[in-house]
């Protein structure tokens, strides 16, 4: 791992995303990239200096001024900070829709991890305004760590993984194998049987194990949880056995099939207090 993604609003969910890159980036030796978006300029009214053209509404280019300014200073005290000083910390200003700015860092600096900090949205927010964590989380080309609040251990001791045995997950299946080796972990995976998809513990134990092997898994336990739906049962789960990491898969369906089926996996990150890493393994359109 090379450089590690944290968008920041400077709020306390982006102060312990934060954090938990920085022991990350240290455990890694990666870069720590923090990004912060302007948003409100028009395109092309600023340029990452701060120099205004003379085209559009003064007052709006005064106030957005004034924003930069602010996000410099707040972004400078990441520099002076001692906590850090031990890794590596590029900083990035762009103005614009912080999805949009994500989206082309992630690009641009080739990155190998986004962390994030989340809040959680209830149901009619998410309706209205969406969420940008979602958002990255359906649509990155990179894994993507979302934390809520501050972890109650440093190190991923305990990581569940969450499966549907897709074939389609070897890609994530690698991701989870590397955090396993840098935090000497162990590794639970699980199934999550609910009422209306429910196979017996027998049958799928065995589905599990070969899974496993296929896979190339090592120091990991096979469970079976049931529950009335799939993400209420892995943020169960995932309490139940006090886990420090939940990591899954999705698939990160996009326009009307989003809205029918929607996405288990953006569900738990609103939902789940611990960190939450995910994996799109399908891009579609």
């Amino acid at each position: 791992m090379k450089r590690i993604l944290v968008p920041t609003d400077f709020s306390k969910p982006a102060q312990l995303a934060t954090d938990v890159a920085a022991d990350i980036a240290r455990k890694s030796g990666a870069e720590l990239i923090l990004l912060h978006v302007v948003e409100g300029a028009s395109e092309g009214s600023f340029n990452i200096e701060g120099e205004a053209t003379y085209s559009g509404n003064w007052e709006d280019k005064i106030f957005t001024l004034k924003l930069i300014e602010k996000a410099k200073k707040q972004m400078a005290r990441f520099s002076d900070d001692s906590k850090y000083g031990d890794i590596k910390i590029r900083q990035e200003l762009k103005l614009g829709s912080p999805y949009h700015g994500m989206n082309s860092i992630i690009t641009e600096k080739k990155v190998d991890l986004v962390v994030m900090g989340t809040s959680g949205k209830s149901e009619l927010e998410h309706m209205i305004i969406g969420s940008n964590t979602e958002k990255v989380v359906r649509h990155a080309h990179c894994p993507v760590l979302t934390v809520h609040n501050k972890p109650a251990r440093k190190d991923f001791k305990n990581i569940v993984y969450a499966t549907s045995m897709d074939k389609d997950e070897e890609v994530f299946s690698k991701i989870i194998r590397r955090t396993q080796q840098v935090y000497d972990s162990t590794i639970h995976l699980v199934r999550i049987n609910t009422p209306g998809n429910f196979q017996r513990d027998a049958v799928v134990k065995k589905y599990m194990q070969d899974f496993a092997k296929k896979l190339q898994l090592k120091n990991y336990t096979i469970n079976v949880f049931n529950d009335l739906s799939e993400e209420e049962g892995i943020v169960y789960f995932a309490d139940s056995i006090d886990a420090d990491l939940i990591g899954m898969a999705t698939h990160g369906r996009t326009g009307f099939a989003h809205v029918l089926a929607g996405s288990i996996a953006e569900d738990v990150v609103s939902h789940s207090r611990r960190p939450v890493l995910t994996f799109v393994t399908k891009h579609r359109n």
